[in-house]
């Protein structure tokens, strides 16, 4: 124990083990969402001596001092942008680089928008479900694999229905029958505990299920605006002549 007023050396002593812990320490935070960034180091922010540059049409211009290069760049009234920093040295582009971002933006929300996800839905029934409430849930099936996603059918059993599990088997099979133009039997019907479940997968891929959506959405439109084009055409009748006209 050190005396009062007294410093110790060893209190500053970095080991591995110290260090280590603060370098995962430091990662974790980072992964967490801290300062390191994914965008790239553009103009002053770019910290070599020297770059390999890049034209704004994709010509090779060469190495050149990182002081010309920013000359480049305000002549063309463009951003000098980073685009391979683990190169030596670093190769750097003359571009717009708030038009570049804009446009990956958009390209990273289209990507998004055409990504099919599996989704897998699911419909209860009961072994002595009504006629009425069969077809209902039927059709919904039907949207379903119609949208490409799959199906958990669910058979619940209560009581002495337990006892009966024929009951739902065929049930199962009656609904795998109806809408096997659109969707096979992915899982077999089994037993888990008073349920009976059967999983139907559609024939169609869920890329195709969402161009066909958005094909008919786009005629729906077509033919919309195609009826109110065509009400706007009508002619209206001809004026009846007057008088004046009449004696002439």
């Amino acid at each position: 124990m050190s005396r009062p007023g007294h410093f110790s050396c060893t209190a500053r002593l970095v080991t591995p083990k110290r260090r280590y812990a603060a370098v995962r320490q430091a990662v974790a935070w980072c992964y967490r969402g801290g300062s390191i960034s994914a965008e790239p180091r553009i103009n002053d922010r770019i910290r070599v001596p020297e770059v390999r540059l890049v034209g704004p049409s994709g010509e090779q211009v060469g190495i050149v001092p990182l002081a010309k290069a920013l000359e480049l760049a305000q002549e063309y009234d463009l951003d000098l942008v980073e685009v391979a920093a683990n190169a030596r040295p670093p190769v750097c582009k003359l571009m717009d680089y708030g038009k570049f971002k804009y446009e990956s933006a958009m390209k990273a929300r289209e990507a998004r928008k055409n990504q099919a996800h599996t989704v897998i839905k699911e419909m209860k029934l009961r072994p002595k479900i009504d006629p009425h409430d069969y077809d209902t849930k039927k059709g919904h099936v039907v949207r379903f694999l119609k949208q490409g996603d799959k199906v958990k059918i669910t058979i619940m059993f209560r009581g002495r229905e337990q006892s009966r599990p024929e009951l739902g088997f065929r049930l199962l099979q009656r609904l795998a029958s109806d809408v096997e133009d659109l969707g096979f039997i992915e899982s077999n019907p089994k037993q888990d505990g008073r349920n009976m479940i059967m999983v139907l997968g559609p024939h169609k891929k869920k890329t195709e299920a969402m161009a066909e959506a958005r094909e008919a959405q786009a005629a729906r439109k077509a033919e919309r605006q195609g009826g109110v084009a065509a009400d706007q055409s009508v002619e209206e009748p001809a004026e009846e002549p007057t008088e004046e006209h009449a004696q002439a």
